[in-house]
Parts: structure tokens; C-alpha cells; sequence
């Protein structure tokens, strides 16, 4: 495995990203590619803390590149029908845009990915008061959650591919939540053109854990239109309805008969639109997928297929949920990499423990204890037909 460290810093422009993408588009594409890890500048922060870029090449040529500010994805190449590279995930041009945005491009989320409700929760008999920053609610984990944090990186490789291991501590009370939680997650991209995903976590006072993705996919290429004609599978035949306010009221729905039923591949436009309390309230697709399974073995949860490039994404995890998001709040105002960021113009697929669980007692508990350990894997596998 090679290690290069670039000094070039590519601070407030859009170079390095657009560079990165012709370089996946133009390169990868022709020729198999030598795994490796890359590290080079990304800038720094307001506070003047240096930001770092890894970019992680497969056998295949597929690319992840993910910095240190917030763990964020910044980059992320899949093949076509034809066996071209491009970038597939949403991003931004430099540390500022990330500092200032609240979108969540691609971060790690932490220590609750979702919605907290009223922003506390109760355990072991104490009321926690959290940084409400969602109409009085706490969505993943506060104003200064894991994603506006820089994490320490060590680059690596397993016999599954080359690695990135993030690390970072979060002291007690931070964004309200109790206990110093010591987190690690490693990004692995592996030889099947996978982005694994691990998380670990461990704390030394009973407190509440949710760690999640929050990637924005559009699998013909960020800036390619929206993501309406998108085929969706969810292996999910119940969800969690919400109130106005987006947090769960408790139901375990079943989706047969409702716009929320994906158990067979369906488009995403296809009924999005269609006159339905829950879709008026996340404007759009904005809800849990109760998955399929018992026990946390690793399955299969959803797969997209975009007809065009032919590209296909399954995601596969431990978790018990998948929050489905369309890009509702995406309205041209976010640009990156050379292109402006349309209304549904991407989708997510948060892999997560379900929301507002340290109110919901009848939900699988995110209680973590001393001694015990957090952990959490999701995959996400990329192929084209």
C-alpha cells in the first residue's frame, strides 16, 4: 500500500473536488486502478484546525474520498452499464461551506442521528435537556453535533480493502448528552466495491448512542436532475408515522395500501405526490422503515436502481431502521462540485436505530452502559446492469 501526502491546499475553491471527479471520470473508468490510500490539505477550519482529504482506490478504480472535518463523504465513485466511474454522492467545495451548511452532507452523525423529541429524554431516572436546533426538537445530536467535529484519521488496510479509521471523544454533557463517549468508525473500500461502514463506541456513564450516515446519493451523478425516476426496494413492511413536528408517534404501521409500501421496486416518484398526512408532513419522503429482521446480523435493507446508467446501490446493515429521505428541503440554493442542488435532487438512506427511541420505551433501546461496547456496520455495494 502507498501513502501520499500532497502539500497543495485547495482551500475556498472547487478545484479539488471537480479534479477529483474528472479524474474518476476520465482515469478510473479506462484502467484498474492500484489500492491505495492518498492524503492531502482540505483546508482548515474557522478556528484554524487543519482539515485532511483521504482518498481511498480499489482494484476496480472505484474511489472513496473522505475528510476529517465531520468524517464527511465528499466523494464516492460507482461504474455504469459500461464500466465508467462518477461520483454519485452530494458535496461541497471547501471546510466553509461545511462549517456553515446545515444539510449534513455526507457526515458522520452522532451522538443521536434523527429527531430527539422536545430535545430531552429521560434515563435512569434523570431528565437530560439537549440543544434543541429543529423546531424545538434535537435533530443529529445538536447545532454541534459529530458532523462539525474533526476527527483524527488513521489510514490502513484490511484483508478486505484499504481502511480509514476516524476517531474522536465526546466528553460529557456535550450538546447535553451524558458520559464521555470514546467513538471509532472505519471506512472500508473493498475489492467488491463496497463502502463499509463500522461503528464503535464505549462511554463511562449510562447515556444514549444512534450513529449513522448521512450521505446524499443520486446515482446518475450529484447535479444530474432529480432522483423522482429512481427505483427503491425497502425490505420493510411497516414504518414509524410521525406528527407534524417529525417525531414518531409510537405506531408501528404497516405500509401495504400507503405511498410508504417499497417492498417491491418502485420509483420514488411514483406516488410521492399523492394526497397523504404523512407525506404533507416530511414534504415529501422523510420517515423510518422498520426493517425486516431480527437479531443484528447484517442484511440486506433496501437497494436503488437508476435506469439510465444502469447503476444499482444495496444497502445492507446491522440496524433495525433505515430512515428513507428525498431531498425535500433541497430547493437550488446548495452548490457543489460545479453543480446546484435541485429539490429532490438526492435521496438518503440513513441506516439508524429508529427516532426519538429514549422516549419511546416499546422501540429497541440506544441505552449504552459502561462496559458495554456500541457497535454498528452498514454496507454500501455498488454494481450496474
Amino acid at each position: 500500500m502507498t501513502y501520499i501526502r500532497w502539500s497543495t491546499n485547495y482551500w475556498s475553491t472547487a478545484a479539488l473536488l471537480g479534479t477529483m471527479t474528472l479524474a474518476c471520470c476520465t482515469l478510473a473508468c479506462e484502467k484498474k486502478g492500484t489500492p491505495e490510500v492518498k492524503k492531502q490539505a482540505f483546508g482548515a477550519t474557522s478556528e484554524g484546525a487543519p482539515v485532511e482529504l483521504y482518498t481511498l482506490t480499489n482494484a476496480n478504480g472505484m474511489q472513496a474520498g473522505i475528510i476529517t472535518y465531520g468524517g464527511t463523504v465528499v466523494s464516492l465513485t460507482a461504474p455504469d452499464r459500461t464500466g465508467k466511474f462518477a461520483d454519485v454522492v452530494l458535496g461541497l467545495d471547501d471546510v466553509a461551506a461545511y462549517q456553515k451548511g446545515d444539510a449534513f452532507f455526507g457526515a458522520l452523525i452522532g451522538r443521536y442521528g434523527n429527531r430527539i423529541g422536545k430535545a430531552q429524554f429521560m434515563l435512569d431516572g434523570k431528565t437530560y435537556s439537549l440543544i434543541p436546533n429543529n423546531n424545538g426538537n434535537m435533530l443529529h445530536g445538536g447545532p454541534q453535533g459529530f458532523d462539525k467535529k474533526v476527527w483524527t484519521a488513521t489510514p490502513g488496510t484490511s484483508p478486505e480493502g484499504q481502511t480509514l479509521a476516524l476517531a474522536y471523544v465526546s466528553k460529557d454533557m456535550e450538546q447535553g448528552f451524558p458520559g464521555t463517549l470514546t467513538t471509532k468508525v472505519v471506512y472500508t473500500l473493498t475489492e467488491k466495491n463496497e463502502l463499509k461502514i463500522e461503528y464503535s463506541a464505549t462511554t463511562d456513564k449510562p447515556t444514549v448512542v444512534n450513529l449513522t450516515n448521512h450521505a446524499y446519493f443520486n446515482l446518475a451523478g450529484p447535479g444530474e436532475g432529480d432522483i423522482l425516476g429512481h427505483e427503491v426496494m425497502i425490505a420493510a413492511d411497516r414504518y414509524t408515522p410521525v406528527d407534524a413536528g417529525l417525531i414518531p408517534t409510537g405506531e408501528l404501521a404497516p405500509v401495504a395500501g400507503t405511498p410508504f409500501d417499497f417492498t417491491k421496486s418502485t420509483a420514488i416518484g411514483a406516488r410521492i405526490g399523492q394526497d397523504d398526512p404523512q407525506l404533507k408532513f416530511g414534504l415529501g419522503y422523510d420517515h423510518n422503515w422498520v426493517l425486516n429482521k431480527t437479531g443484528a446480523d447484517l442484511t440486506k435493507a433496501a437497494e436503488v436502481h437508476e435506469a439510465k446508467t444502469g447503476r444499482i446501490m444495496e444497502v445492507w446493515t446491522t440496524e433495525p431502521g433505515l430512515q428513507f429521505y428525498t431531498g425535500n428541503f433541497l430547493n437550488g440554493s446548495l452548490k457543489g462540485k460545479g453543480k446546484t442542488y435541485a429539490h429532490r435532487g438526492a435521496f438518503c438512506m440513513e441506516t439508524q436505530h429508529y427516532p426519538d427511541s429514549p422516549n419511546k420505551p416499546a422501540f429497541p433501546t440506544t441505552e449504552l452502559k459502561p462496559g458495554e461496547t456500541y457497535h454498528s456496520t452498514t454496507v454500501y455495494k455498488f454494481s450496474a446492469k
